[in-house]
């Protein structure tokens, strides 16, 4: 075996609980949802059961109105992570599942992650009817956005920075500026045991966090709320749901059920996404609902449309990740942060870091586009950081020194899943 996948299965069997992956050993206890999704996309090379199982465990989780949870909680660590099952109490609120579970969502990445599971070994998953079980899961969850998340542009939207996967993007700053933190000061952070300060959100910040999530868990998670202070479109989320929708597409075409929906939902979604487009950064944003205002900041997100087959802006897209701003190439991976704005920071989370998840996605969308050589080039780099700093959470883009916390499970799952298809190191 490559030394980099021999050592990229030993992080995922080492952060293996029987039924899913935990994110890490001691900053992440629990399951989170796009976590397990991407590194379902790794496990598949190691095992396509054990692949299936981290998927269908997530999916047991999902809660009656359709949507699938950020966290599925292990509550004998529910000390070790913070707001843990004893915070969302979801047990009290009608439709939540058997287990314990935040109320919040994450993004909708998993169909896409259902497809390349099955797709790994056809033949062991009609063996074992995962598309079929699958299916109907996904479509509730597909349903509960466009429903309960979905406003006149038919965008879904974010009610919580942890919806969006990157916590403390510059996106979300003037929504939580308007807000007061009416959490005090004595905020529990057992996650600063494990990695950095100041790798990590402040305690501002993380005040605001749970501020936004206990009116929400008040109101039973119910997305009724209608002076909710934090709502907006993130453009990474819906490339995502897009690129998902078209998934289940082909996952309803394998097993006998009609696509068409789908692709059409996708293709409306498409069109949508455009309502995003901020001419004069030369990329997509979020737009905050409440102010109406698109967000004027170039991150990572906004790049990662290009996933999204048809996409109307993705030579200029193109054109911003090789520019001065993401500097694709020229720096480790892909920053989370425009390099050159005065919010940058190359240690603070979503501020600037680079991670593996969106080098990742940025990696699949410049191969299907056809730009292999840079496909392959940003697989090297992911190789290459993941292996000197022991598979870390991000990396500071300029020295690629490691950030948060290492042996982290979607690191090696998608440096062992570019090395597995698209061969980056020998």
């Amino acid at each position: 075996m490559n030394p980099l996948a021999d050592a990229a299965a030993r992080v995922l069997i080492e952060n293996w609980r029987g039924a899913y992956t935990v994110p890490s050993g001691g900053l992440y206890p629990h399951q989170w949802s796009w976590d397990s999704a991407f590194i379902s996309i790794g496990l598949r090379h190691l095992s396509p059961r054990r692949a299936q199982l981290e998927l269908d465990t997530l999916f047991s989780a999902q809660w009656h109105d359709g949507r699938l949870p950020q966290i599925v909680f292990d509550l004998r660590r529910d000390d070790q992570y913070s707001p843990g099952g004893s915070f969302w109490h979801s047990e009290r609120i009608t439709g939540s599942p058997d287990v314990s579970t935040a109320g919040l969502v994450q993004p909708p990445i998993h169909a896409l992650a259902t497809w390349m599971v099955h797709d790994i070994d056809p033949g062991e998953s009609r063996r074992r009817g995962f598309l079929e079980r699958a299916y109907p899961r996904l479509v509730q969850w597909h349903e509960y956005l466009r429903q309960r998340r979905s406003g006149t542009s038919g965008l879904a939207h974010v009610i919580h920075p942890w919806e969006s996967g990157m916590d403390n993007s510059p996106y979300w700053d003037s929504a939580l500026a308007a807000m007061p933190a009416e959490i005090g000061r004595d905020i529990p952070r057992p996650d600063l045991d494990h990695a950095a300060a100041d790798h990590r959100p402040s305690n501002a910040e993380y005040g605001k966090y749970l501020s936004l999530a206990a009116r929400y868990r008040d109101h039973d998670c119910d997305d009724l709320d209608e002076g909710f202070p934090f709502r907006l479109e993130d453009p990474a989320f819906n490339a995502l749901w897009i690129r998902s929708e078209l998934a289940l597409a082909d996952i309803a075409d394998a097993i006998g059920a009609d696509p068409s929906p789908h692709r059409e939902r996708a293709a409306g979604l498409t069109t949508a996404l455009e309502t995003l487009w901020h001419s004069g950064l030369g990329c997509y944003t979020a737009r905050d609902l409440v102010s109406g205002h698109l967000q004027p900041y170039r991150t990572v997100s906004g790049l990662i449309p290009l996933l999204v087959p048809g996409l109307a802006r993705a030579d200029e897209v193109l054109a911003e990740l090789r520019g001065t701003h993401f500097a694709l190439g020229a720096v480790a991976l892909v920053p989370s942060h425009d390099l050159t704005a005065n919010t940058f920071d190359p240690s603070r989370y979503w501020r600037g870091p680079s991670w593996f998840n969106t080098a990742w996605l940025i990696a699949e969308a410049l191969n299907a586009r056809g730009h292999t050589g840079q496909a392959l080039e940003l697989a090297h780099n992911m190789a290459e950081s993941a292996m000197l700093n022991d598979f870390p959470e991000y990396i500071d883009p300029h020295t690629r020194a490691p950030r948060g916390t290492q042996r982290f499970s979607w690191t090696a799952a998608l440096c062992l899943d570019l090395i597995s298809r698209l061969e980056p190191i020998s």
